[in-house]
């Protein structure tokens, strides 16, 4: 009856006799929605949508159950497993168009939001990456010709004006690859439970030596040494100091190029309520709202209207750290400009 209602209101539907065939039939068809029943032979709807949410082609494809005990208990044991919806027996037609298209209008919309994201990275990245690339490489391939072909007509000056410059290059393309490399590879490290669980394991116990070390060396690779605000606590911090001066090293230099020389950059270490934060401030142009959640991986904003190096990884990585040690990120706005990035980790871990 549930089939030829929705033929007749125009929709292709695949029937399962039971749980089993039900997953065998949408792992080969991948359709838009499933309704399922509760009460089944052999594999009741609880287990076939656990099948369904375990595996990565259907882990994400609307699931609706269909029972005629929609107790608080059962529903919930359902939404615990992934259901997006239940349709409690006996329903009308009207309830049954209601609930198929209220969530093929969700996951449209879902779909739509994910293609967009991949749409701004590729942007993102077709627009970055040939510029991140090119532009150091450009300076290093100039200068060093002209050392190669011209070296005995140049003064002492100036070659070491072009030394500073191939440096410099070759510096930032460092930097650029050496990131693509660390997000890689947290990516990796991050599907490995043994490898996540020895990560956490590590601390810095004298955290406020390793942050002013980075700190000061990113305020004076800028000439702001004097915009540098410390105010760091004695506690230990749960992460590695090589991370930790990773973090340090990629949020400050942030802070750094989106503020004016002049003001202040404040970076604070404090022990809260069990938790260890890690704050740095800024009095920069900030983020727009929209912006504020949707950190990630190459991802820049209004990169068109504001000149800006790098991929945009800097914040993905530092985000991806605090995730790996069971903490946040949050970047919030300061009144009346700038933006604070907070990263708060558990102090202590059973």
């Amino acid at each position: 009856m549930v089939r030829l209602a929705l033929e007749s209101r125009g929709y292709d539907v695949l029937e399962a006799g039971n749980g089993a065939e039900g997953v065998e039939l949408a792992m080969g068809s991948l359709p838009d929605l499933v309704l399922c029943d509760v009460n089944m032979a052999e594999m009741n709807g609880y287990l076939t949508l656990s099948a369904l949410r375990k595996e990565a082609a259907t882990s994400s494809i609307p699931v609706i159950l269909m029972t005629g005990l929609a107790d608080n208990a059962g529903m919930r044991h359902g939404m615990e497993l992934g259901a997006d919806d239940y349709l409690a027996k006996p329903f009308t037609l009207d309830d049954l168009y209601a609930a198929v298209e209220a969530r093929l209008k969700k996951a449209q919309v879902v779909r739509l939001e994910a293609e967009k994201k991949l749409a701004d990275l590729r942007d993102n990245i077709s627009l970055m990456l040939p510029h991140e690339l090119r532009t150091p490489l450009n300076g290093i391939l100039a200068y060093a010709e002209l050392l190669a072909n011209d070296a005995a007509s140049l003064s002492y000056n100036e070659v070491a004006e072009m030394g500073q410059v191939i440096h410099a290059s070759g510096k930032r393309l460092e930097h650029l690859v050496e990131n693509i490399l660390i997000y890689a590879q947290l990516e990796m490290l991050g599907e490995d439970p043994h490898k996540v669980s020895a990560l956490r394991c590590r601390q810095t116990d004298s955290p406020a030596g390793v942050i002013e070390r980075h700190a000061r060396a990113q305020a004076e690779s800028v000439k702001r040494g004097s915009d540098l605000v410390l105010r760091l606590a004695g506690t230990r911090f749960p992460m590695s100091d090589e991370y930790l001066g990773k973090i340090v090293d990629e949020l400050v230099q942030n802070a750094f190029k989106f503020s004016d020389g002049g003001s202040p950059v404040e970076v604070s270490l404090s022990g809260v309520n069990g938790s260890v934060i890690l704050s740095i401030s800024d009095r920069g142009r900030g983020f727009a709202t929209e912006h504020m959640t949707r950190i990630g991986a190459y991802m820049q904003f209004d990169r068109r209207m504001h000149e800006q190096q790098g991929l945009g990884l800097g914040l993905a990585i530092a985000k991806r750290l605090a995730e790996l040690h069971e903490g946040t990120l949050v970047v919030e706005k300061r009144a009346p400009s700038g933006t604070t990035v907070r990263i708060k980790l558990p102090a202590n871990r059973a």
